[in-house]
């Protein structure tokens, strides 16, 4: 489907029995792959909207991305794994053309008040926000260079940080804070992989977790940590809005140089928003 063929920028448009992938989810990985904000984006928006409850509080999606999506007829299968009175646990499974692509898990816990006691923080600080606007290009951000719109300028080896409101799931449905959250939680792959050559870690999976949902319609997302051995990388990133940090991303990647993404030598326009 080519961009153009939907109103608003989004990932997916409803199909008979499932969900239609757009020019919004294409991936730079591969010619007919997925994206993985895109991915991550339905299978939170599934999960919430089966299990979704005002007494309790999305603590952590996990999503592991078994293979790479393709541009597909696109199904979810939501299971309720546990329906406890303080933590409950629900399992969702995306599916393409019979086989599994994806699987992701969701746990949240029952909303109470705080023990008492004072508690060690890391006294993290971040950077003033660009301004929101209408554009639907995100912002990419490093120490070495401050904010653009293309994450071409930030391939150094300085820490990346990332800002972004996340473009709809599903065509004509507004994101919810948990779903917008889960989306540019995403980024934390952007954000740890990005170094002088580009991305050649591609990531198999994303965990996020939230103290409480976002604020804000666009949100931060800062890099914290890459440790890198042997072709395997892990990253953790922190997730901000105007009142600071609210959650915490990590993925696991393998290097995958035969499918380096530079890009410097490519240029970011709408229809292209995604990174990876």
């Amino acid at each position: 489907m080519d961009s153009s063929d939907i109103g608003t920028p989004a990932h997916f448009t409803v199909a008979d029995g499932g969900f239609l992938p757009t020019a919004y989810a294409q991936s730079h990985w591969g010619a007919d792959h997925l994206n993985g904000p895109a991915v991550v984006g339905l299978a939170a928006r599934a999960l919430e909207s089966e299990c979704d409850s005002p007494d309790f509080h999305p603590a952590r999606l996990t999503v592991d991305l078994v293979r790479a999506a393709r541009n597909a007829l696109t199904t979810v299968e939501v299971t309720v794994v546990r329906d406890g009175h303080r933590v409950r646990s629900t399992q969702c499974d995306i599916v393409q053309r019979g086989t599994l692509v994806a699987r992701a898990t969701l746990i949240r816990y029952r909303r109470s008040s705080a023990p008492p006691g004072e508690l060690w923080t890391n006294g993290q600080s971040f950077p003033p926000a660009p301004e929101p606007d209408d554009s639907v290009l995100p912002y990419v951000g490093s120490d070495a260079v401050g904010w653009t719109r293309s994450p071409g300028e930030h391939q150094n080896d300085s820490r990346k940080r990332f800002f972004n409101d996340g473009i709809e799931v599903l065509a004509g449905e507004t994101n919810s804070a948990f779903v917008r959250a889960a989306v540019v939680a995403e980024a934390t792959s952007l954000v740890t992989n990005l170094g002088t050559r580009g991305v050649g870690y591609i990531n198999g999976d994303l965990t996020v977790a939230f103290s409480r949902l976002p604020v804000d319609d666009w949100i931060g997302i800062q890099a914290d940590s890459h440790h890198a051995a042997d072709g395997v990388a892990v990253g953790t990133a922190t997730l901000f809005d105007s009142r600071g940090p609210f959650g915490s991303g990590m993925t696991t990647a393998v290097a995958n140089p035969a499918a380096q993404i530079d890009f410097s030598a490519r240029d970011f326009q709408p229809g292209s928003i995604n990174y990876e």
